[in-house]
Protein backbone atom coordinates (compact mmCIF):
# COMPACT_ATOMS: atom_id res chain seq x y z
CA UNK A 1 0.00 0.00 0.00
CA UNK A 2 1.43 3.38 -1.00
CA UNK A 3 2.10 5.78 1.87
CA UNK A 4 0.15 9.00 1.81
CA UNK A 5 2.86 11.17 3.36
CA UNK A 6 6.58 11.22 2.68
CA UNK A 7 8.85 10.77 5.69
CA UNK A 8 11.75 12.69 4.18
CA UNK A 9 11.66 16.47 4.39
CA UNK A 10 11.88 18.92 1.53
CA UNK A 11 14.90 21.22 1.89
CA UNK A 12 15.02 22.15 -1.79
CA UNK A 13 12.33 24.81 -1.34
CA UNK A 14 14.55 26.62 1.20
CA UNK A 15 17.78 26.61 -0.81
CA UNK A 16 17.62 25.09 -4.29
CA UNK A 17 19.44 21.78 -4.39
CA UNK A 18 18.70 21.10 -0.72
CA UNK A 19 22.24 19.86 0.01
CA UNK A 20 25.52 21.08 1.46
CA UNK A 21 26.81 21.91 -2.04
CA UNK A 22 23.77 24.01 -2.99
CA UNK A 23 24.92 26.91 -5.17
CA UNK A 24 21.98 28.98 -3.92
CA UNK A 25 23.16 28.48 -0.33
CA UNK A 26 26.76 29.35 -1.16
CA UNK A 27 25.66 32.55 -2.92
CA UNK A 28 23.44 33.45 0.04
CA UNK A 29 26.29 32.92 2.54
CA UNK A 30 28.74 34.98 0.48
CA UNK A 31 26.28 37.85 0.24
CA UNK A 32 25.42 37.59 3.94
CA UNK A 33 29.10 37.68 4.94
CA UNK A 34 29.62 40.82 2.87
CA UNK A 35 26.49 42.41 4.29
CA UNK A 36 27.52 41.67 7.88
CA UNK A 37 30.98 43.13 7.29
CA UNK A 38 29.54 46.33 5.80
CA UNK A 39 26.88 46.57 8.49
CA UNK A 40 29.48 46.29 11.26
CA UNK A 41 31.50 49.16 9.77
CA UNK A 42 28.41 51.33 9.39
CA UNK A 43 27.33 50.56 12.95
CA UNK A 44 30.78 51.43 14.31
CA UNK A 45 30.73 54.75 12.41
CA UNK A 46 27.14 55.72 13.34
CA UNK A 47 26.46 58.89 15.31
CA UNK A 48 24.36 58.84 18.49
CA UNK A 49 21.15 60.11 16.88
CA UNK A 50 18.14 58.09 18.07
CA UNK A 51 16.66 57.89 14.55
CA UNK A 52 19.93 56.50 13.22
CA UNK A 53 19.93 53.72 15.82
CA UNK A 54 16.27 52.93 15.29
CA UNK A 55 17.08 52.32 11.62
CA UNK A 56 20.06 50.17 12.62
CA UNK A 57 17.85 48.01 14.85
CA UNK A 58 15.22 47.58 12.13
CA UNK A 59 17.98 46.49 9.77
CA UNK A 60 19.59 44.24 12.39
CA UNK A 61 16.35 42.31 12.72
CA UNK A 62 16.20 41.67 8.98
CA UNK A 63 19.85 40.58 8.90
CA UNK A 64 19.16 38.35 11.93
CA UNK A 65 16.52 36.53 9.92
CA UNK A 66 19.10 35.77 7.25
CA UNK A 67 21.57 34.40 9.81
CA UNK A 68 18.83 32.25 11.29
CA UNK A 69 17.64 31.04 7.86
CA UNK A 70 21.06 29.77 6.84
CA UNK A 71 21.85 28.36 10.28
CA UNK A 72 18.60 26.40 10.41
CA UNK A 73 19.27 24.95 6.95
CA UNK A 74 22.76 23.77 7.86
CA UNK A 75 21.41 22.37 11.14
CA UNK A 76 18.99 20.26 9.10
CA UNK A 77 21.83 19.00 6.90
CA UNK A 78 23.97 17.88 9.83
CA UNK A 79 20.99 16.19 11.54
CA UNK A 80 19.88 14.17 8.52
CA UNK A 81 23.40 12.88 7.84
CA UNK A 82 25.99 13.16 10.61
CA UNK A 83 28.70 12.13 8.13
CA UNK A 84 28.02 14.95 5.67
CA UNK A 85 31.48 16.52 5.53
CA UNK A 86 30.27 19.50 3.54
CA UNK A 87 27.65 20.25 6.19
CA UNK A 88 30.28 20.03 8.93
CA UNK A 89 32.37 22.66 7.15
CA UNK A 90 29.30 24.83 6.69
CA UNK A 91 28.61 24.59 10.42
CA UNK A 92 31.93 26.31 11.05
CA UNK A 93 31.05 29.03 8.58
CA UNK A 94 27.62 29.56 10.15
CA UNK A 95 29.24 29.96 13.55
CA UNK A 96 31.55 32.58 12.06
CA UNK A 97 28.61 34.49 10.57
CA UNK A 98 26.69 34.20 13.84
CA UNK A 99 29.66 35.61 15.69
CA UNK A 100 29.79 38.57 13.27
CA UNK A 101 26.10 39.16 13.87
CA UNK A 102 26.51 38.92 17.65
CA UNK A 103 29.29 41.49 17.39
CA UNK A 104 26.87 43.89 15.71
CA UNK A 105 24.32 43.26 18.46
CA UNK A 106 27.01 44.00 21.03
CA UNK A 107 27.67 47.34 19.29
CA UNK A 108 23.94 48.03 19.46
CA UNK A 109 23.90 47.15 23.16
CA UNK A 110 26.77 49.57 23.78
CA UNK A 111 24.72 52.36 22.24
CA UNK A 112 21.60 51.41 24.19
CA UNK A 113 23.69 51.82 27.35
CA UNK A 114 25.14 55.10 26.14
CA UNK A 115 21.77 56.82 25.72
CA UNK A 116 20.86 59.25 28.49
CA UNK A 117 17.48 58.69 30.16
CA UNK A 118 15.93 61.45 28.05
CA UNK A 119 17.41 60.02 24.85
CA UNK A 120 16.23 56.56 25.84
CA UNK A 121 12.66 57.70 26.42
CA UNK A 122 12.69 59.45 23.04
CA UNK A 123 14.20 56.38 21.38
CA UNK A 124 11.60 53.87 22.64
CA UNK A 125 8.76 56.27 21.80
CA UNK A 126 9.58 56.12 18.08
CA UNK A 127 6.91 54.36 15.99
CA UNK A 128 9.43 51.87 14.58
CA UNK A 129 10.42 50.79 18.11
CA UNK A 130 6.89 50.57 19.54
CA UNK A 131 6.43 46.79 19.16
CA UNK A 132 9.84 45.87 20.61
CA UNK A 133 10.03 48.14 23.68
CA UNK A 134 10.10 45.12 26.02
CA UNK A 135 12.95 43.56 24.05
CA UNK A 136 14.92 46.82 23.94
CA UNK A 137 14.56 47.35 27.68
CA UNK A 138 15.65 43.76 28.21
CA UNK A 139 18.73 44.17 26.01
CA UNK A 140 19.70 47.38 27.80
CA UNK A 141 19.35 45.79 31.23
CA UNK A 142 21.28 42.66 30.24
CA UNK A 143 24.05 44.80 28.70
CA UNK A 144 24.54 46.54 32.04
CA UNK A 145 25.49 43.20 33.56
CA UNK A 146 28.07 42.25 30.94
CA UNK A 147 31.61 43.36 30.16
CA UNK A 148 32.55 46.32 27.98
CA UNK A 149 31.64 45.83 24.33
CA UNK A 150 35.18 45.11 23.10
CA UNK A 151 35.61 42.36 25.68
CA UNK A 152 32.24 40.78 24.88
CA UNK A 153 33.19 40.81 21.18
CA UNK A 154 36.47 39.07 22.01
CA UNK A 155 34.59 36.38 23.95
CA UNK A 156 32.27 35.87 20.96
CA UNK A 157 35.23 35.59 18.57
CA UNK A 158 37.12 33.14 20.80
CA UNK A 159 34.02 31.04 21.40
CA UNK A 160 33.99 29.78 17.80
CA UNK A 161 37.18 27.75 18.15
CA UNK A 162 36.87 27.43 21.92
CA UNK A 163 33.44 27.09 23.49
CA UNK A 164 31.34 26.06 20.47
CA UNK A 165 34.09 23.81 19.15
CA UNK A 166 33.59 21.48 22.10
CA UNK A 167 29.93 21.12 21.23
CA UNK A 168 30.88 20.38 17.61
CA UNK A 169 33.45 17.82 18.78
CA UNK A 170 30.76 16.04 20.80
CA UNK A 171 28.56 15.77 17.71
CA UNK A 172 31.50 14.43 15.68
CA UNK A 173 32.13 11.66 18.20
CA UNK A 174 28.43 10.73 18.37
CA UNK A 175 28.28 10.64 14.58
CA UNK A 176 30.92 7.93 14.38
CA UNK A 177 29.47 5.81 17.19
CA UNK A 178 27.56 2.59 16.70
CA UNK A 179 25.82 0.12 19.00
CA UNK A 180 26.07 -3.62 18.29
CA UNK A 181 22.79 -5.36 19.07
CA UNK A 182 22.06 -9.07 18.75
CA UNK A 183 18.68 -9.91 17.25
CA UNK A 184 17.53 -13.40 16.26
CA UNK A 185 21.07 -14.75 16.53
CA UNK A 186 22.51 -12.03 14.31
CA UNK A 187 24.51 -8.99 15.43
CA UNK A 188 23.58 -5.71 13.75
CA UNK A 189 25.22 -2.33 14.12
CA UNK A 190 22.96 0.68 14.75
CA UNK A 191 23.37 4.41 15.27
CA UNK A 192 22.72 5.57 18.85
CA UNK A 193 19.40 7.07 17.71
CA UNK A 194 18.23 3.79 16.21
CA UNK A 195 19.37 1.89 19.30
CA UNK A 196 17.37 4.25 21.52
CA UNK A 197 14.21 3.42 19.58
CA UNK A 198 14.74 -0.27 20.30
CA UNK A 199 14.41 0.42 24.02
CA UNK A 200 10.62 0.41 23.58
CA UNK A 201 10.59 -3.37 23.08
CA UNK A 202 8.22 -5.38 25.30
CA UNK A 203 10.93 -8.05 25.73
CA UNK A 204 12.75 -7.17 28.95
CA UNK A 205 15.76 -9.37 28.19
CA UNK A 206 16.19 -7.60 24.86
CA UNK A 207 15.70 -4.16 26.48
CA UNK A 208 18.43 -4.93 29.01
CA UNK A 209 20.70 -6.14 26.21
CA UNK A 210 20.15 -2.90 24.25
CA UNK A 211 20.64 -0.84 27.43
CA UNK A 212 23.89 -2.65 28.33
CA UNK A 213 25.26 -2.38 24.79
CA UNK A 214 24.38 1.30 24.65
CA UNK A 215 26.03 1.99 28.02
CA UNK A 216 29.16 0.19 26.75
CA UNK A 217 29.19 2.37 23.65
CA UNK A 218 29.02 5.56 25.73
CA UNK A 219 31.58 4.23 28.21
CA UNK A 220 34.01 3.53 25.38
CA UNK A 221 34.04 7.22 24.45
CA UNK A 222 33.54 8.58 27.99
CA UNK A 223 37.03 10.08 28.30
CA UNK A 224 36.44 12.15 25.18
CA UNK A 225 32.97 13.19 26.37
CA UNK A 226 34.43 14.16 29.74
CA UNK A 227 36.80 16.43 27.84
CA UNK A 228 34.03 18.10 25.85
CA UNK A 229 31.88 18.64 28.93
CA UNK A 230 34.72 19.92 31.13
CA UNK A 231 36.03 22.38 28.58
CA UNK A 232 32.73 23.88 27.46
CA UNK A 233 31.77 24.26 31.13
CA UNK A 234 35.17 25.79 31.87
CA UNK A 235 34.72 28.36 29.11
CA UNK A 236 31.27 29.20 30.43
CA UNK A 237 32.48 29.55 34.03
CA UNK A 238 35.42 31.78 33.08
CA UNK A 239 33.06 34.03 31.14
CA UNK A 240 30.74 34.24 34.15
CA UNK A 241 33.68 35.00 36.42
CA UNK A 242 34.86 37.83 34.15
CA UNK A 243 31.37 39.35 34.22
CA UNK A 244 31.19 39.05 37.99
CA UNK A 245 28.42 36.46 37.90
CA UNK A 246 28.76 34.23 40.95
CA UNK A 247 25.61 32.18 40.38
CA UNK A 248 25.74 29.63 37.56
CA UNK A 249 21.94 29.76 37.19
CA UNK A 250 21.98 33.48 36.42
CA UNK A 251 22.30 33.05 32.65
CA UNK A 252 19.78 30.18 32.21
CA UNK A 253 17.21 32.04 34.30
CA UNK A 254 17.89 35.24 32.37
CA UNK A 255 17.52 33.42 29.04
CA UNK A 256 14.24 31.91 30.22
CA UNK A 257 12.95 35.28 31.56
CA UNK A 258 12.22 33.54 34.82
CA UNK A 259 12.75 34.25 38.52
CA UNK A 260 14.72 31.83 40.70
CA UNK A 261 11.79 32.00 43.10
CA UNK A 262 9.60 30.44 40.41
CA UNK A 263 12.15 27.70 39.66
CA UNK A 264 12.56 26.83 43.36
CA UNK A 265 8.84 26.63 44.11
CA UNK A 266 8.30 24.45 41.01
CA UNK A 267 10.89 21.87 42.08
CA UNK A 268 9.79 22.02 45.75
CA UNK A 269 6.16 21.33 44.81
CA UNK A 270 7.18 18.45 42.53
CA UNK A 271 9.38 16.92 45.23
CA UNK A 272 6.51 17.00 47.74
CA UNK A 273 4.38 14.99 45.31
CA UNK A 274 6.92 12.38 44.23
CA UNK A 275 5.74 9.70 46.67
CA UNK A 276 2.59 9.19 44.58
CA UNK A 277 4.64 8.68 41.44
CA UNK A 278 6.88 6.19 43.22
CA UNK A 279 3.70 4.16 43.88
CA UNK A 280 3.00 4.25 40.14
CA UNK A 281 6.51 2.93 39.44
CA UNK A 282 5.98 0.16 42.01
CA UNK A 283 2.70 -0.82 40.32
CA UNK A 284 4.34 -0.81 36.92
CA UNK A 285 7.13 -3.05 38.25
CA UNK A 286 4.48 -5.49 39.44
CA UNK A 287 2.79 -5.47 36.03
CA UNK A 288 6.14 -6.18 34.36
CA UNK A 289 6.86 -8.99 36.81
CA UNK A 290 9.91 -7.43 38.43
CA UNK A 291 10.59 -6.38 42.00
CA UNK A 292 11.78 -2.91 41.02
CA UNK A 293 11.93 -1.04 37.72
CA UNK A 294 15.32 -0.55 36.09
CA UNK A 295 16.07 2.55 34.02
CA UNK A 296 15.31 0.57 30.85
CA UNK A 297 11.87 -0.43 32.23
CA UNK A 298 10.56 3.05 33.00
CA UNK A 299 9.21 3.71 29.51
CA UNK A 300 8.69 0.07 28.54
CA UNK A 301 5.20 -0.95 27.39
CA UNK A 302 3.08 -2.65 30.06
CA UNK A 303 1.16 -4.50 27.37
CA UNK A 304 2.66 -7.20 25.19
CA UNK A 305 0.20 -6.16 22.52
CA UNK A 306 1.27 -2.54 22.13
CA UNK A 307 0.26 -1.70 18.60
CA UNK A 308 2.50 0.08 16.15
CA UNK A 309 0.99 3.16 14.57
CA UNK A 310 1.82 3.85 10.94
CA UNK A 311 3.13 7.30 10.08
CA UNK A 312 0.05 8.02 7.95
CA UNK A 313 -2.29 7.00 10.78
CA UNK A 314 -0.33 9.13 13.25
CA UNK A 315 -0.63 12.13 10.93
CA UNK A 316 -4.38 11.66 10.51
CA UNK A 317 -4.93 11.24 14.24
CA UNK A 318 -2.86 14.31 15.15
CA UNK A 319 -4.68 16.55 12.69
CA UNK A 320 -8.08 15.28 13.85
CA UNK A 321 -7.32 15.84 17.53
CA UNK A 322 -5.78 19.27 17.00
CA UNK A 323 -9.03 20.23 15.27
CA UNK A 324 -11.07 19.56 18.42
CA UNK A 325 -9.22 22.40 20.14
CA UNK A 326 -8.01 24.62 17.35
CA UNK A 327 -9.00 24.40 13.66
CA UNK A 328 -6.13 26.77 12.83
CA UNK A 329 -3.59 24.47 14.49
CA UNK A 330 -5.10 21.47 12.66
CA UNK A 331 -4.88 23.25 9.31
CA UNK A 332 -1.28 24.13 10.02
CA UNK A 333 -0.37 20.53 10.90
CA UNK A 334 -2.04 19.28 7.73
CA UNK A 335 0.00 21.76 5.72
CA UNK A 336 3.23 20.55 7.38
CA UNK A 337 2.49 16.96 6.34
CA UNK A 338 1.38 17.94 2.83
CA UNK A 339 4.37 20.19 2.17
CA UNK A 340 6.89 17.64 3.48
CA UNK A 341 8.22 19.68 6.37
CA UNK A 342 8.96 16.56 8.43
CA UNK A 343 12.03 14.28 8.39
CA UNK A 344 10.85 11.07 10.11
CA UNK A 345 12.44 8.20 8.18
CA UNK A 346 14.24 5.55 10.24
CA UNK A 347 17.66 5.08 8.68
CA UNK A 348 21.33 4.97 9.70
CA UNK A 349 23.39 8.14 9.81
CA UNK A 350 20.82 10.44 11.40
CA UNK A 351 21.57 12.20 14.68
CA UNK A 352 19.52 11.01 17.67
CA UNK A 353 16.57 12.92 19.14
CA UNK A 354 14.04 15.27 17.66
CA UNK A 355 13.72 19.01 17.09
CA UNK A 356 11.83 21.71 15.26
CA UNK A 357 13.69 24.55 13.57
CA UNK A 358 12.30 27.68 11.95
CA UNK A 359 13.14 29.59 8.76
CA UNK A 360 12.07 33.20 9.42
CA UNK A 361 12.60 34.46 5.87
CA UNK A 362 10.69 31.60 4.27
CA UNK A 363 8.19 31.61 7.16
CA UNK A 364 8.43 27.82 7.28
CA UNK A 365 9.53 25.22 9.83
CA UNK A 366 11.14 21.79 9.61
CA UNK A 367 10.69 18.91 12.05
CA UNK A 368 13.29 16.21 12.65
CA UNK A 369 12.78 12.84 14.34
CA UNK A 370 13.12 9.11 13.72
CA UNK A 371 9.70 7.47 13.50
CA UNK A 372 9.31 3.75 14.27
CA UNK A 373 5.62 3.49 15.12
CA UNK A 374 5.59 3.65 18.92
CA UNK A 375 3.16 5.71 20.99
CA UNK A 376 6.18 7.70 22.10
CA UNK A 377 6.95 8.52 18.45
CA UNK A 378 3.40 9.76 17.94
CA UNK A 379 3.80 11.98 21.01
CA UNK A 380 7.11 13.35 19.70
CA UNK A 381 5.53 14.13 16.32
CA UNK A 382 2.67 16.04 17.98
CA UNK A 383 5.20 17.76 20.28
CA UNK A 384 7.34 19.06 17.44
CA UNK A 385 4.28 20.19 15.47
CA UNK A 386 3.34 22.23 18.54
CA UNK A 387 6.71 23.98 18.30
CA UNK A 388 6.16 24.67 14.61
CA UNK A 389 2.68 26.12 15.20
CA UNK A 390 4.06 28.37 17.93
CA UNK A 391 6.47 29.90 15.44
CA UNK A 392 3.78 30.07 12.76
CA UNK A 393 1.53 32.38 14.79
CA UNK A 394 4.48 34.71 15.47
CA UNK A 395 5.80 35.05 11.93
CA UNK A 396 4.35 38.54 11.44
CA UNK A 397 5.95 39.95 14.62
CA UNK A 398 9.29 41.83 14.62
CA UNK A 399 12.22 39.47 14.78
CA UNK A 400 13.20 40.59 18.30
CA UNK A 401 9.73 39.74 19.60
CA UNK A 402 9.85 36.28 18.04
CA UNK A 403 12.72 35.16 20.25
CA UNK A 404 10.80 33.33 22.93
CA UNK A 405 12.62 31.42 25.65
CA UNK A 406 12.94 27.66 25.87
CA UNK A 407 10.59 27.24 28.84
CA UNK A 408 7.63 28.83 27.05
CA UNK A 409 8.70 27.17 23.79
CA UNK A 410 8.11 23.84 25.51
CA UNK A 411 4.62 25.00 26.51
CA UNK A 412 3.16 24.91 22.99
CA UNK A 413 4.82 21.62 22.16
CA UNK A 414 3.73 19.87 25.35
CA UNK A 415 0.22 21.26 24.98
CA UNK A 416 -0.01 19.75 21.49
CA UNK A 417 1.30 16.45 22.82
CA UNK A 418 -1.33 16.41 25.57
CA UNK A 419 -4.21 16.99 23.16
CA UNK A 420 -3.29 13.82 21.28
CA UNK A 421 -2.46 11.77 24.40
CA UNK A 422 -5.75 12.64 26.13
CA UNK A 423 -7.77 11.84 23.05
CA UNK A 424 -6.16 8.46 22.51
CA UNK A 425 -6.88 7.44 26.12
CA UNK A 426 -10.54 8.44 25.81
CA UNK A 427 -10.90 6.60 22.50
CA UNK A 428 -9.26 3.39 23.71
CA UNK A 429 -11.52 0.44 22.89
CA UNK A 430 -10.20 -2.01 25.49
CA UNK A 431 -9.07 -1.88 29.10
CA UNK A 432 -5.62 -3.13 28.07
CA UNK A 433 -5.26 -0.37 25.49
CA UNK A 434 -6.37 2.26 27.99
CA UNK A 435 -3.85 1.06 30.56
CA UNK A 436 -1.05 1.20 27.97
CA UNK A 437 -1.99 4.70 26.85
CA UNK A 438 -2.26 5.96 30.43
CA UNK A 439 1.15 4.46 31.08
CA UNK A 440 2.53 6.37 28.09
CA UNK A 441 1.13 9.61 29.55
CA UNK A 442 2.48 8.88 33.02
CA UNK A 443 5.88 8.06 31.52
CA UNK A 444 6.03 11.67 30.42
CA UNK A 445 5.23 12.79 33.97
CA UNK A 446 8.08 10.62 35.28
CA UNK A 447 10.37 12.09 32.62
CA UNK A 448 9.59 15.68 33.60
CA UNK A 449 9.40 15.16 37.38
CA UNK A 450 12.29 12.72 37.81
CA UNK A 451 14.48 12.34 34.73
CA UNK A 452 14.67 16.08 34.08
CA UNK A 453 15.13 16.70 37.80
CA UNK A 454 18.10 14.30 37.74
CA UNK A 455 19.60 16.28 34.86
CA UNK A 456 19.12 19.54 36.76
CA UNK A 457 20.68 18.13 39.95
CA UNK A 458 23.59 16.68 37.96
CA UNK A 459 24.34 19.88 36.11
CA UNK A 460 24.07 22.03 39.24
CA UNK A 461 26.50 19.79 41.15
CA UNK A 462 28.83 19.29 38.22
CA UNK A 463 29.33 23.04 37.85
CA UNK A 464 30.11 23.41 41.53
CA UNK A 465 32.85 20.78 41.22
CA UNK A 466 34.06 22.16 37.89
CA UNK A 467 34.78 25.50 39.58
CA UNK A 468 37.53 23.68 41.51
CA UNK A 469 39.06 21.95 38.48
CA UNK A 470 38.54 19.22 35.89
CA UNK A 471 36.07 16.47 36.76
CA UNK A 472 36.99 12.92 35.71
CA UNK A 473 34.72 10.60 33.74
CA UNK A 474 34.43 8.33 36.77
CA UNK A 475 33.39 11.23 38.98
CA UNK A 476 30.85 12.35 36.37
CA UNK A 477 29.38 8.84 36.57
CA UNK A 478 29.16 9.15 40.35
CA UNK A 479 27.48 12.57 40.24
CA UNK A 480 25.02 11.23 37.66
CA UNK A 481 24.14 8.20 39.76
CA UNK A 482 23.69 10.32 42.89
CA UNK A 483 21.40 12.69 41.00
CA UNK A 484 19.34 9.86 39.49
CA UNK A 485 18.90 8.10 42.83
CA UNK A 486 17.74 11.32 44.48
CA UNK A 487 15.45 12.36 41.63
CA UNK A 488 13.84 8.91 41.36
CA UNK A 489 13.56 8.63 45.18
CA UNK A 490 15.81 5.56 44.96
CA UNK A 491 12.92 3.89 43.17
CA UNK A 492 14.93 2.06 40.48
CA UNK A 493 17.04 -1.09 40.64
CA UNK A 494 19.46 0.03 37.94
CA UNK A 495 20.47 3.46 36.67
CA UNK A 496 22.37 4.95 33.74
CA UNK A 497 25.77 6.20 34.96
CA UNK A 498 26.78 7.40 31.48
CA UNK A 499 23.62 9.44 30.95
CA UNK A 500 25.73 12.63 31.19
CA UNK A 501 27.57 11.46 28.06
CA UNK A 502 24.54 10.19 26.14
CA UNK A 503 22.35 13.25 26.61
CA UNK A 504 23.10 15.80 23.91
CA UNK A 505 21.57 18.59 26.02
CA UNK A 506 24.52 18.66 28.41
CA UNK A 507 26.83 19.40 25.47
CA UNK A 508 24.79 22.06 23.67
CA UNK A 509 26.63 25.37 23.89
CA UNK A 510 23.77 27.64 22.82
CA UNK A 511 21.65 26.95 25.92
CA UNK A 512 22.98 26.27 29.42
CA UNK A 513 20.85 24.09 31.71
CA UNK A 514 18.82 22.56 28.89
CA UNK A 515 16.59 20.78 31.41
CA UNK A 516 14.30 22.67 33.82
CA UNK A 517 12.52 24.56 31.00
CA UNK A 518 11.05 21.21 29.88
CA UNK A 519 9.42 20.64 33.26
CA UNK A 520 8.23 24.24 33.40
CA UNK A 521 6.69 23.91 29.94
CA UNK A 522 5.02 20.61 30.83
CA UNK A 523 3.30 21.98 33.93
CA UNK A 524 2.57 25.38 32.41
CA UNK A 525 0.87 23.62 29.51
CA UNK A 526 -1.20 21.63 32.03
CA UNK A 527 -2.60 24.90 33.33
CA UNK A 528 -3.35 26.09 29.80
CA UNK A 529 -4.94 22.74 28.90
CA UNK A 530 -7.22 22.85 31.94
CA UNK A 531 -8.45 26.30 30.93
CA UNK A 532 -8.85 25.16 27.33
CA UNK A 533 -11.15 22.32 28.41
CA UNK A 534 -13.21 24.76 30.47
CA UNK A 535 -13.27 27.58 27.91
CA UNK A 536 -14.70 25.89 24.86
CA UNK A 537 -15.13 28.07 21.78
CA UNK A 538 -13.12 31.16 22.68
CA UNK A 539 -9.97 29.25 23.59
CA UNK A 540 -8.29 29.29 20.17
CA UNK A 541 -7.79 33.06 19.97
CA UNK A 542 -6.81 33.32 23.65
CA UNK A 543 -4.21 30.62 23.08
CA UNK A 544 -2.78 32.38 20.03
CA UNK A 545 -2.60 35.65 22.02
CA UNK A 546 -0.65 33.87 24.77
CA UNK A 547 1.78 32.34 22.26
CA UNK A 548 2.34 35.70 20.59
CA UNK A 549 3.29 37.23 23.93
CA UNK A 550 5.90 34.59 24.78
CA UNK A 551 8.70 36.64 23.21
CA UNK A 552 7.84 39.91 24.93
CA UNK A 553 6.93 39.16 28.56
CA UNK A 554 8.61 37.65 31.61
CA UNK A 555 7.03 34.26 32.30
CA UNK A 556 5.52 35.46 35.56
CA UNK A 557 3.83 38.36 33.72
CA UNK A 558 2.73 36.04 30.92
CA UNK A 559 1.02 33.71 33.38
CA UNK A 560 -0.63 36.58 35.24
CA UNK A 561 -1.91 38.23 32.06
CA UNK A 562 -3.26 35.15 30.28
CA UNK A 563 -4.00 32.65 33.08
CA UNK A 564 -4.38 34.97 36.09
CA UNK A 565 -2.00 32.85 38.20
CA UNK A 566 1.09 33.57 40.33
CA UNK A 567 4.00 31.29 39.36
CA UNK A 568 5.98 32.18 42.50
CA UNK A 569 3.35 30.44 44.67
CA UNK A 570 2.87 26.67 44.91
CA UNK A 571 -0.87 26.78 44.14
CA UNK A 572 -0.51 26.83 40.35
CA UNK A 573 2.11 24.06 40.33
CA UNK A 574 0.07 21.87 42.67
CA UNK A 575 -3.06 22.20 40.52
CA UNK A 576 -1.05 21.26 37.44
CA UNK A 577 0.44 18.22 39.20
CA UNK A 578 -3.05 17.24 40.38
CA UNK A 579 -4.08 16.95 36.71
CA UNK A 580 -1.32 14.36 36.20
CA UNK A 581 -2.46 12.60 39.35
CA UNK A 582 -5.90 12.11 37.83
CA UNK A 583 -4.30 9.87 35.22
CA UNK A 584 -2.28 8.17 37.95
CA UNK A 585 -5.42 7.41 39.98
CA UNK A 586 -7.19 5.98 36.91
CA UNK A 587 -4.13 3.85 36.11
CA UNK A 588 -4.00 2.50 39.67
CA UNK A 589 -7.72 1.65 39.60
CA UNK A 590 -7.51 -0.14 36.26
CA UNK A 591 -4.47 -2.18 37.32
CA UNK A 592 -5.81 -3.38 40.68
CA UNK A 593 -5.23 -7.12 40.81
Amino acid sequence: MTAKYKQVWDLDSIFKGGTSDSEALLKFLNELEAELSTFQKETDAADSNVETWANIIVRAQEVGKKVRESGAFVGCLTAQDVKDEGAKLLTGRIKQLSSMYQSILTSIDEQLLAFSDDEWNLFISLDSMYEIVFNLNERRQNAKEKLAGDKEKLIQALSIDGYHAWGDFYSTIVGRMSVDIEEDGEVNSYSVGQAANKMSSNDRTFRKHVFDQTEKAWEKESELFANTLNHLAGFRLKTYEARGWGEVLKEPLQINRMKKETLDVMWDTITKNKADFVKYMERKAKLLGVEKLAMYDVSAPVSENAEEVSYDDAATMIVEQFRTFSPKMADFAQMAFDKEWIEAESRPGKRPGGFCTSFPMSEQSRIFMTYSGSASNVATLAHELGHAYHQHVMNDLPQMSQRYAMNVAETASTFAEMIVADATVKQAETKEAKIQLLDDKLNRGIAFFMNIHARFLFETRFYEERKKGLVSANRLNEIMLEAQKEAYCDGLSEYSPHFWASKLHFHITGVPFYNFPYTFGYLFSMGIYAQAVESGGDFEERYIDLLRDTGRLEVEELAKKHLNVDLTKPDFWQKAIDLVKQDLDTFMELTES
